[in-house]
């Protein structure tokens, strides 16, 4: 399969040794040296995009102009989601965006919603969230974060907003979930989910070792939507529950 990579930071190198491991050829790199309005995409099989939110829409809808499928793992630009899908869906395109493409990561938001569900209504406990991530993380709280509190408010209707602090944790009153967002050297990614009680705290979390789980789940999903039309997420790909 050829690929195109939209980013060549330490996601793009890392996806790069990935997709050559597995057989695939890097056709074309977009990166501040090349824009993307620079950079041929006609062959390639499927794009694969890790950036910044401010670049993301215009990444993604160049690609569905030119007919090339996009796999999208960068964060933060979502209020442009319903957008891209109605841009997909009219264009025959093909579409498949994560907040995070762990297949660890993934478990984890089941993970995260059944509990979510065996604690409904266990009014002794509450909810707090916190995720830590390296330094040039530039959204927070994360994609993944956001994902996780989406997943506890869908699941557990004792809470129906969250509420993010950065370095330290929010105030919140009932029906609140608080989200503390950390920023540390060399963390690839940690979320730690706790529901606490005068008597003991439940604990559920997901560490990343590196970047290699990530850019694992972007290469996989890229060979899961060759030759397929729409949009997609990891769900699909890794047939979960939606």
């Amino acid at each position: 399969m050829n690929i195109a990579l939209i980013g060549y930071g330490k996601m793009g190198k890392a996806i790069e040794k990935i997709a050559l491991e597995r057989g695939h050829t890097i056709v074309a790199i977009v990166n501040s040296e090349s824009p993307i309005s620079e950079v041929d995409l006609s062959l390639a099989d499927v794009a694969i995009e890790f950036t910044r939110p401010e670049l993301a829409v215009d990444h993604i809808k160049t690609c569905i102009d030119q007919k090339c499928p996009i796999v999208v793992g960068t964060t933060a630009w979502h209020e442009h989601l319903s957008e891209i899908t109605d841009l997909v869906n009219t264009s025959n395109g093909t579409f498949l965006h994560a907040s995070n493409f762990s297949i660890g990561v993934n478990i984890f938001f089941e993970i995260n919603k059944r509990l979510a569900q065996l604690m409904r209504g266990q009014t002794d406990y509450r909810a707090c969230m916190e995720e830590i991530h390296h330094l040039q993380k530039l959204d927070a709280p994360s994609g993944t974060a956001i994902t996780l509190a989406n997943g506890i408010l869908e699941n557990n209707t004792d809470y129906s907003s969250w509420v993010l602090g950065e370095e330290n944790a929010p105030h919140t009153v009932d029906g609140q979930l608080g989200v503390t967002s950390f920023r540390s050297p060399d963390v690839p990614g940690t979320h730690i989910i706790k529901y606490t009680s005068p008597v003991d705290t439940i604990t559920i979390s997901h560490e990343a070792h590196n970047r290699t789980g990530f850019a694992l789940g972007a290469v996989i999903a890229a060979e899961f939507v060759f030759n397929k039309k729409g949009v997609f997420t990891m769900n699909d790909v890794l047939n979960l529950s939606n």
